[in-house]
């Protein structure tokens, strides 16, 4: 069944709303269950990429289980140590599996990953950190395999700090003989939650947030619950939708730390962003004027590249010229032939798309090709002139829950078709 939403112009989005758990923080979170017999994650959010990711569990024999906004996952009964490609060429993080599964069982084979099409991700990373830590490596008909009789700690040193990389490689250590110190890793707030998560479990991890990790092997780890960080994407686009409906929209749930580079660069466009002790608070009275403001994705803690489609929307209709430079994916402007479509004015160069404000865009038919890309056309429709449609919403439903009846709360007019 194929899915689309209808979007009417909304006028100015008002109200409060809580922004669920990350993301892309539960997901490693549920592959490191694999080394936890029973784990309860609090704040999981009920997205199809998370019940994807369980699937994936139940495949290998866990058991899974959702109690309101609560996951429970029952590791014990894992017999099997192959990821399928069925399950993984959905979603790129079941990839994270392989760390856990080797650290458990000595053994991992798993399909290369799928995920969203904006650019290659490699996994020679990901590999590379197994190896370090004695694993052999073997590659066989889509598959990757590796085996260990034994992890040992080992310093390893990323070429690029990789997020998943740096997930994968700590998780496999947390059960190595020895200390493994990873340099150059990633430094997002997702892996500083990861490393939560695992110590609360007994694991030994120190230095989670900067771009060197020590992990101290552990023996065995305990029973946790652990509850996951507010998602930083989320209350960035609705953070975009108050700007661009020049509402006022306070988010609740919210690390204000997490969005630094977001709130730095609405401030720039002349949007009013207010860090209250409820929350934070973004408005933007109807007379308002967004202004142009240049972008550059980079690794946290600079602007995150799963917020640039939605700040390209944004300076579709800003006054002046912005250059949104994107540096961590090479294929990652396809919204722009459909922002295109409903007026937007974009020349892509190179790596950098030059973005001329328009005064008004206009209803269109247009596809989210990947998550991102969809939650842009969201946010593009709402200010338009006239309706429009936007089918290829499953893309939507992987990383935001319910996002049409979130914002019809504040006042938009988005009716989820099936078509």
């Amino acid at each position: 069944m194929h899915e689309k939403f209808v979007i009417s112009p909304s006028g100015p989005l008002k109200g409060s709303v809580e922004i669920g758990g990350s993301k892309n923080a539960v997901l490693p979170v549920l592959a490191a269950a694999i080394l936890v017999e029973n784990s309860v994650i609090h704040n999981a959010p009920r997205l199809s990429d998370v019940e994807h990711m369980c699937q994936l569990l139940e495949s290998l024999g866990a058991k899974t289980g959702w109690d309101g906004a609560s996951l429970k996952v029952d590791s014990r009964g894992i017999n099997c140590q192959e990821a399928a490609y069925e399950w993984v060429g959905k979603l790129r993080a079941s990839f994270l599996v392989m760390g856990p599964l080797l650290a458990r069982f000595g053994t991992a084979k798993v399909s290369l990953p799928g995920g969203c099409a904006i650019g290659t991700r490699p996994i020679d990373l990901h590999l590379k950190g197994m190896a370090a830590l004695g694993a052999e490596v073997e590659h066989c008909q889509g598959y990757v395999k590796v085996s260990a009789k034994k992890l040992t700690g080992a310093k390893v040193y990323l070429d690029f700090p990789s997020v998943g990389a740096t997930e994968n490689i700590m998780m496999a250590a947390a059960l190595a003989q020895g200390q493994t110190i990873l340099e150059n890793c990633a430094v997002e707030p997702e892996i500083v939650d990861l490393a939560n998560y695992l110590n609360a479990a007994g694991a030994d991890i120190r230095g989670a947030g900067t771009d060197t990790i020590k992990i101290n092997g552990a023996t065995a780890l305990r029973n946790i619950e652990h509850t996951v960080i507010p998602d930083r994407i989320e209350a960035g686009t609705f953070m975009v939708a108050a700007a661009i409906t020049h509402g006022d929209i306070l988010l609740t749930n919210v690390m204000a730390d997490h969005v630094k580079p977001v709130i730095a660069k609405l401030k720039e466009a002349q949007v009013q962003v207010q860090e209250l002790d409820e929350g934070i608070r973004v408005s933007h009275g109807r007379g308002a004027e967004t202004i142009a403001a240049d972008i550059k994705t980079l690794p946290y803690p600079g602007f995150p590249t799963d917020m640039q489609a939605q700040f390209m929307a944004l300076m579709a209709v800003a006054r002046g010229t912005s250059i949104i430079t994107e540096t961590v994916f090479e294929n990652r402007f396809m919204q722009v032939g459909e922002l295109k479509r409903m007026g937007a004015d974009i020349k892509i160069e190179s790596r950098s798309a030059v973005t001329e404000g328009v005064s008004q865009l206009a209803g269109a038919q247009v596809t989210a090709s990947d998550l991102r890309a969809g939650a842009a056309l969201t946010l593009a429709a709402l200010c338009a002139k006239g309706d429009t449609e936007i089918g290829g919403i499953h893309h939507i439903d992987r990383g935001y829950y319910g996002l049409e009846v979130q914002l019809n709360k504040l006042g938009a007019k988005i009716q989820r078709i099936s078509n």
